[in-house]
């Protein structure tokens, strides 16, 4: 069973930065991609970004520029950078996984807010 744990999130003002990070339980041997979702008040989830198992990267249009996402050496952690947030960026992120199953973490709250 793989369980995914995420941190980083908090309330910042905008154009500040968090980093959120999200770290596999047990050794992924490197394998699936790891996408990012967020979860704004009363709107659909919608994936901002993604890794795959080549370290390609993609990205939302409204992020492009501002997120970065990158994987750990190891392959078990994916972390978000995020720069110059925006009061749109404010909500649940959450981390998962796609390999052998489809893992989701708990989700952090990032609010960006003056």
């Amino acid at each position: 069973q793989v369980h995914l744990v995420e941190s980083g999130g908090g309330l910042v003002q905008p154009g500040g930065s968090l980093r959120l990070s999200c770290v596999a339980s047990t050794d992924l041997r490197g394998i699936g991609e790891w996408p990012w979702h967020r979860q704004a008040p009363e709107k659909q989830r919608e994936r901002v970004a993604l890794i795959d198992t080549d370290d390609t990267a993609t990205y939302i249009g409204s992020v492009k520029g501002r997120f970065t996402i990158s994987r750990a050496n190891n392959g078990n952690a994916v972390y978000l950078q995020m720069d110059n947030l925006k009061p749109d960026d404010t909500g649940v992120y959450y981390c998962n996984w796609i390999g052998a199953m489809h893992v989701w973490g708990q989700g952090t709250q990032v609010t960006v807010s003056s």
